[in-house]
């Protein structure tokens, strides 16, 4: 595997300075070597300017947050990122990497969650490239690679997890979203080690039923929000009729047999548990008639 080093290179615009004398240099001594017609000088101020000229395509511009990859003939030779103008072996090929921090929005995929039912998600990642020598030579086209491993990251998560948690402690891609990010986050970054990248960040950006279920699903969420409503209103009547019943023997307000008990308590828990008012009964008599 293919690991970035540091390519050392020379500041540019000193040698851009020396280049531009050298050329003088020649050009002055070429003019003057043709009035002495001497042939000789003539041929080697020549060449002076020619390897100037040359040199000069050694010269190239590194911007912030940038790489650049110099070969030799196909060998790497190794990355430079000082920013400015810099100079090197004019023999050297040359190639950008941008080290800035990129994200993506991937399509919204149509997958089945861990119990089967089909969902449609999508995930934004955000991403960078640290290793510029991996990026470029360990893969064919890194930017591709990073959206086509992201994607399947996703469709691997989406299978782990169901969409809602119908049991307690049960994890769900709904209800444990900081969770369930970290795992896609480090599933992407196992992908994505070979090719130079770091993920900085990964997160659901939508979450949905497929259309053919929702409806059914959206029932089925409503039905399960009406049994835990239910559940603590009972709860909380049960309380209150066992709070009455205790005050009411400890005040000594009234004597209750277990019938009477029974009675008051079943008219108490239709109170708090009904949906609409209840209506008051006058009762002139009494149970036992």
């Amino acid at each position: 595997m293919i690991r970035e080093r540091e390519l050392r290179t020379i500041p540019g615009i000193p040698m851009l300075i020396a280049l531009l004398l050298v050329e003088a240099f020649a050009i002055y001594g070429l003019i003057g070597a043709a009035v002495a017609d001497d042939e000789g000088s003539v041929f080697t101020w020549i060449v002076v300017g020619v390897l100037a000229g040359v040199a000069a395509i050694g010269l190239f511009t590194v911007n912030p947050n940038e790489g650049q990859v110099l070969q030799l003939f196909g060998h790497y030779v190794g990355t430079t990122k000082r920013a400015g103008l810099r100079w090197a072996n004019p023999f050297y090929t040359k190639k950008r990497v941008s080290l800035r921090v990129r994200n993506f929005e991937s399509a919204k995929l149509k997958v089945n969650d861990q119990e089967g039912n089909p969902i449609e998600i999508a995930a934004v990642v955000v991403w960078r490239v640290v290793d510029t020598a991996e990026a470029i030579f360990e893969v064919d086209d890194y930017a591709n690679y990073v959206h086509v491993q992201s994607e399947a990251a996703l469709r691997n998560l989406a299978t782990s997890y169901s969409y809602d948690a119908h049991e307690e402690n049960q994890k769900s891609l709904r209800g444990n979203t900081a969770e369930v990010a970290e795992h896609l986050k480090n599933e992407i970054q196992e992908r994505l080690a070979k090719a130079g990248v770091q993920v900085l960040e990964a997160r659901i950006s939508h979450l949905a039923y497929a259309p053919e279920i929702a409806a059914a699903m959206l029932q089925r969420q409503q039905a399960g929000a009406i049994i835990a409503a239910r559940q603590r209103i009972v709860e909380g009547a049960v309380g209150m009729v066992e709070m009455a019943l205790d005050l009411l023997s400890r005040r000594s307000i009234v004597q209750l047999d277990d019938e009477r008990k029974a009675a008051m308590v079943s008219n108490l828990l239709v109170v708090l548990c009904g949906e609409r008012s209840t209506q008051p009964v006058v009762n002139t008599g009494t149970i036992y008639q």
